[in-house]
Formats: structure tokens, C-alpha cells, sequence
């Protein structure tokens, strides 16, 4: 499995729901790395999608707790457990964990590779993703900076990739 966010310097991913900020490469970048594959997510990361509807093109997981009713075109897992079981119908396909903060949190074990939009700015936010930087268990290696500079407006941004040490 792969994890797939865009980050602040504080490894912020959103505030009250919402993406710190949008990206049209960075939004481009997602979608041609995710269509045909299979994305995981939470009920919150669904809702936040325009009308809450999944995306196009995926195969699209929801891991929650809870009892919500969810619209079609959702496949809903309770639990890691259920969620592997799941996901061996889909060997054929790349696995990508897209939010939000606690499913990352929860399956970020499970990733051997972290596609990461780097933004040098730092915002309010409540939600994060694990700081890969500081983890021994992960290494850069891919940092983005060798390829031309990515601006969007004022902003400077990376396409990142960090991989689990063996």
C-alpha cells in the first residue's frame, strides 16, 4: 500500500475538513496516480468530495466505524482486518491511502511508500500526517527539490517520495 497527501512545513494536511490548500498540479498529480487503482479512505474524506460522492474511475474503500449509509460505488470496511481481507481482490491493482488524519495514522503500517506534495508554507490546520522526516522507519528518496521549481502562485511545492527502510 501507498499513502498519497499534500503537506504543509508542519506536516498539516487540513483544517476544519478542508485541504489547507489546492493545488491544480498537485490535484492533476492525484488523480493520474489514482485513476484505475483502488483508494482507501475514511467517511469524513469521502464527505469532503463534491457531493460526497466517490471518485471516478476508482475502486473506492471507506474504513469506518460506524453505521453510515454511503452512496453507491462505496465498498465499506469496518476494520484493518476486513480491509485486508478486501483488498486481496484487487492484487492487480495499486492500493493508495488518501485520509484522512486518522486513517493515515491507522494504515500508515501497512504503506511501503509515501507520495508526498511538500508546500514550503506553513498554515493553521488541525489535521496531520505522521512526520516521516523524524521517523527512523522512513527514508527520502525522492526529494523533489532536482526537478524544476514547482510554484503555484507564490507558493513552492515538491513532488516527494519516501519509502520504508528495510
Amino acid at each position: 500500500m501507498k499513502a498519497i497527501v499534500a503537506v504543509d512545513k508542519n506536516w498539516g494536511i487540513g483544517l476544519k475538513g478542508k485541504l489547507l490548500v489546492q493545488i491544480p498540479a498537485d490535484q492533476k498529480f492525484f488523480r493520474q496516480t489514482t485513476t484505475g487503482q483502488v483508494v482507501v479512505m475514511g467517511r469524513r474524506t469521502l464527505e469532503s468530495f463534491p457531493q460526497g460522492q466517490p471518485l471516478k474511475d476508482r475502486v473506492n474503500i471507506v474504513l469506518t466505524k460506524g453505521g453510515y449509509s454511503l452512496p453507491d460505488g462505496v465498498e465499506i470496511v469496518h476494520d484493518i482486518d476486513e480491509l485486508k481481507e478486501t483488498l486481496k481482490r484487487y492484487e492487480d491493482k495499486e492500493i493508495y491511502c488518501i485520509g484522512g488524519a486518522m486513517v493515515y495514522e491507522e494504515l500508515l503500517p501497512l504503506c511501503d511508500e509515501c507520495l508526498v506534495t511538500k508546500i514550503d508554507e506553513s498554515y493553521e490546520a488541525d489535521a496531520y500526517f505522521p512526520d516521516l522526516d523524524a521517523s527512523p522507519e522512513w527514508e527520502l528518496v525522492r526529494d523533489g527539490s532536482e526537478d524544476e521549481e514547482q510554484t503555484y502562485f507564490d507558493l513552492i511545492y515538491y513532488f516527494q517520495k519516501y519509502r520504508r527502510k528495510s
